[in-house]
């Protein structure tokens, strides 16, 4: 078993380095961009600098293996997210803060085709309003550290009066899918994207998964 604890300051850089190497479809992030860093302020720095108060780390012999991101009102998290994080990283790019090659601009690109394609499913936001990012490393995964996690997570949500929550995920993360089964989340749509046709072969569906609470 492991540790479950709230998630403090102190414990930023092994989110990071975890989310990092653990960015997409188990892969280092480094596969589809030249720089962690932009991924990690991207899609992490927020929970980790303005709302950790919804977060925890999964700790075994005192080494953190696995975190939770969670937020309980992803319509406000978007609009701050556009006026903290976005301002932000365009601010590091326009500076050269960050390395940017090939691989970052064809992900970029694949990104915004998708985007303007609608391969992105939605939920809805008043039923499901909350959200959460799981990872954990792969020595980790198999022990119950993901149930930990997700539990300590609904019950926070719970004492605090939160109808629902949902996650993004894809078909190829098979064993996090079973575990959202086994955990009561429903699959509330699946749609196809070819955002990473250029990078893997397999077929991808993007999947959002929700779990009313009340």
């Amino acid at each position: 078993m492991a540790l479950i604890t709230a998630y403090k300051p102190e414990y930023r850089s092994d989110v990071f380095r975890i989310a990092a190497d653990t960015a997409f479809f188990g892969q280092p992030v480094e596969v589809y961009l030249e720089d962690r860093r932009l991924f990690c302020d991207i899609f992490y720095r927020y929970y980790t600098d303005y709302e950790m108060e919804h977060s925890w780390v999964a700790i075994v012999d005192q080494e953190v293996i696995g975190f939770l991101m969670g937020c309980i009102d992803t319509a406000a998290q978007q609009r701050r997210w556009l006026r903290t994080i976005l301002p932000y990283t365009l601010g590091w790019i326009m500076r050269g803060r960050y390395r940017l090659g090939r691989r970052t601009w064809r992900y970029a690109a694949a990104l915004v085709r998708a985007a303007l394609t609608l391969e992105f499913v939605q939920c809805d936001l008043k039923q499901y309003p909350a959200h959460l990012h799981i990872n954990i490393v792969e020595m980790g995964r198999g022990r119950g550290i993901g149930s930990q996690l997700i539990d300590t997570y609904l019950g926070h949500l719970r004492q605090l009066g939160i109808p629902g929550v949902h996650l993004h995920t894809t078909n190829l993360n098979e064993a996090a899918c079973r575990l959202y089964d086994r955990l009561g989340f429903e699959l509330l749509e699946g749609r196809r994207t070819g955002m990473w046709r250029s990078f893997i072969e397999k077929e991808v569906e993007n999947r959002c998964y929700g779990l009313k609470l009340s």
